[in-house]
């Protein structure tokens, strides 16, 4: 038999379905299906069908558990759904892929069980998220980087800090590229104010431009921002830089010496923002003091 419609055939005995949340989705408890109704049952055979065995095998406990049971009580089999595309059976050697994970998941949604179907479109909402700002983080890296994007995008695939040579081989090439120290810093500042704009909880490799920018002398950071080039999206990363988390070796010391007008502008960027993590930094790093 066919490992890919093995499953079907044992669907095609059950009389019914015992479903119940491995991963403790909210609001879903277990569920029972009668699949004694023929098209109860051909639309739980469509929602499972299987696409391939390809030979890998997930090392978590999965998410729906789903028994099945003949007429007269016996369970057939137990088959678990995995990250809402995959499901696991003793009978297959790896996980199967399913044709359609989303028409099992509109199943459950269907049958008393939303909570997957939830995850799944907050997942896909994030990453969408994701791509939008790694567009525009990488639209806004500046000219000399070519080569490099993979490197630093790879670093939230592995979690890993970017490496001192890799910091290195950055500033070799801005300072090539921007020999103006107030360009180069100009050029920075716009790369850290794209992405996410997060001041905590951003990808790894966002945090490049940042580390790099902590090596920069305020002095040169504040000609940058003074410059009549500076725009919103410069004021953006210097906000995002200057109220982050132990950005600057002399963090303390630079901010008080920031101008009035500039603090004030900062401050009315962290407000219109719409973060309430940057905007609760920029009031405690930037907000004059209250009398």
């Amino acid at each position: 038999m066919d490992e890919t419609t093995a499953l079907d055939s044992v669907l095609q005995q059950a009389h019914m379905a015992q479903v119940s949340s491995v991963s403790g989705f909210e609001a879903d408890g277990e569920i029972r299906v009668d699949l004694s109704d023929p098209a109860e049952s051909d639309q739980l055979r469509r929602a499972m069908a299987v696409e391939s065995l390809p030979g890998f095998h997930c090392m978590c406990g999965g998410d729906v558990r789903f028994e099945l049971f003949d007429w007269a009580g016996e369970r057939l089999a137990v088959v678990v759904l995995h990250h809402r595309a995959t499901l696991r059976w003793g009978l297959w050697e790896s996980d199967a892929v399913l044709a359609d994970g989303r028409l099992l998941l509109a199943w459950l949604d269907g049958h008393g069980m939303p909570g997957p179907m939830q995850q799944f479109e907050a997942d896909r909402q994030r990453a969408g998220e994701r791509s939008e700002d790694e567009r525009s983080w990488l639209a806004a890296m500046p000219d000399g980087l070519e080569g490099t994007a993979d490197r630093i995008l790879d670093l939230s695939r592995t979690g890993g800090r970017p490496s001192p040579e890799l910091l290195a081989e950055l500033t070799g090439r801005l300072q090539a590229t921007f020999p103006d120290p107030v360009e180069r810093a100009l050029a920075l500042l716009e790369w850290y104010g794209s992405g996410s704009g997060r001041c905590s909880g951003y990808p790894v490799h966002e945090g490049v431009p940042g580390e790099l920018l902590g090596r920069v002398p305020i002095a040169e950071l504040l000609a940058g921002l003074a410059d009549p080039r500076a725009e919103e999206r410069h004021e953006a990363g210097a906000a995002r830089h200057l109220v982050g988390w132990k950005t600057r070796p002399h963090q303390k010391r630079d901010v008080a010496g920031l101008p009035e007008p500039l603090r004030a502008r900062l401050l009315a960027h962290a407000r219109r923002s719409g973060d309430s993590d940057k905007q609760g930094r920029a009031e405690r790093w930037l907000a004059p003091p209250r009398a």
